[in-house]
């Protein structure tokens, strides 16, 4: 591999670290947004999340044209590369664990909500007895159209 190609992959990957970076952040935002009250913030990391998603995607696109025109395998790229590489590496594993962690809560929050609306339609709601299995019981709807 040339010097100015691996210059470039070098450059390239310290930009998606700093995505990767910003991600994490956003991820963290996220995540305290969703466990509060403020759903509007939601919205704007979400948004957010996109736009860097579709950065990062577009940065990969770059990286596997640039990797796949050099023609070099991966000890030719260099110690900086390599360094960079391993980075990424980690850092995207840490965003994906945290987008996870995010999604588990939306699911959460998700059931907590359908329930309520259960209640308030008069459905059978779940409860769990002494033995921690569930009971269902009839309730009288909270309001009617």
């Amino acid at each position: 591999m040339n010097h100015e190609a691996r210059h470039r992959l070098e450059q390239l990957l310290g930009r998606e670290i700093t995505a990767a970076q910003s991600l994490a952040q956003i991820l963290a935002a996220e995540r305290a947004a969703l466990t509060g009250d403020s759903p509007g913030l939601v919205k704007e990391m979400a948004a957010e999340k996109i736009a860097l998603f579709n950065s990062i995607e577009e940065m990969e696109g770059e990286r596997r044209s640039l990797w796949g025109a050099s023609g070099a395998d991966g000890a030719a790229f260099g110690h900086i590369v390599m360094e960079r590489w391993r980075a990424l590496m980690a850092l995207m594993a840490g965003c994906r664990k945290a987008n996870d962690v995010n999604g588990h809560i939306i699911r959460i929050r998700q059931n907590q909500i359908r329930q309520l609306f259960d209640i308030v339609r008069g459905g059978v709601p779940t409860t769990y007895g002494p033995q921690g299995k569930t009971l269902t019981s009839t309730l009288r709807a909270l309001a009617r159209a």
